[in-house]
């Protein structure tokens, strides 16, 4: 057994994995070693299946992230949640702060290819249509709050998904300017209620939380429909 470990180790760990391992000291990667050996004995002992997709296994994490908080999460709790291998985590990633910014990553990503695709011809259509993105995604606020959280120190790959929110952050920070800048250059809006005071009360809109159960998009045109009786000219 002594003789066959270190292979197991070697063989389950990720390219990115490895490609991390030279920033990390010896005693994390003594410790994560001891620690996947442990999981693979107890997939081994309970006779799991031997893998799930990296999609299953972010869909996991993001849900237990909003559950427990950042820190409340960790790759414990998230093996005992897994249907599959617990040693198939780090098959993907090698620790905690990777998992969490690559959900991260993903979440934010599919906003900004929805966002992005929207028609800005009307901005007030766009603006409509941008809520009904962000009320599908109604807990993206808390899930990146966490994200200064992450410590990148030992992790290049952390890193980039971290900078990589951050990023696209700003890049809808824009977008959303942009669309109330135009409304009222239209006079869609009123001109006399500060830039920031609208964007303010649309983000607001998105934690008002669904008491009459309706489908996402019949809320967020509800939404809409209440935040332009204020705004409108």
């Amino acid at each position: 057994m002594g003789n066959t470990c270190p292979t197991i180790i070697e063989f389950s760990y990720s390219e990115r994995a490895i490609s991390n391992a030279g920033m990390l000291d010896w005693n994390l990667e003594k410790e994560r070693a001891i620690c996947m050996f442990e999981l693979l004995k107890g997939d081994a002992a309970m006779g799991r299946k031997q893998s799930y997709t990296e999609s299953e296994l972010l869909d996991l994490t993001k849900r237990l992230v909003l559950e427990h908080g950042y820190d409340g999460f960790h790759l414990k709790l998230l093996s005992q949640h897994l249907p599959g291998a617990r040693s198939t985590i780090y098959q993907y990633y090698a620790n905690k702060e990777e998992i969490v910014a690559a959900c991260m990553k993903r979440v934010i990503t599919s906003i900004i290819e929805k966002a992005s695709a929207i028609d800005e011809t009307s901005p007030m259509q766009a603006l409509q249509e941008l809520l009904g993105i962000y009320v599908e995604e109604a807990k993206l606020h808390q899930l990146l709050g966490d994200a200064h959280k992450i410590n990148t120190t030992n992790s290049d790959a952390a890193r980039r998904d971290i900078d990589f929110v951050e990023q696209a952050h700003t890049t809808l920070k824009v977008q959303l300017t942009r669309l109330f800048q135009r409304a009222q250059q239209e006079k869609s809006l009123r001109e006399d209620i500060p830039l920031l005071v609208l964007v303010g009360g649309f983000f607001n809109l998105i934690n008002t939380p669904n008491m009459i159960n309706v489908p996402t998009p019949e809320w967020s045109k509800l939404l809409f429909q209440m935040w332009m009786g204020g705004a409108q000219r």
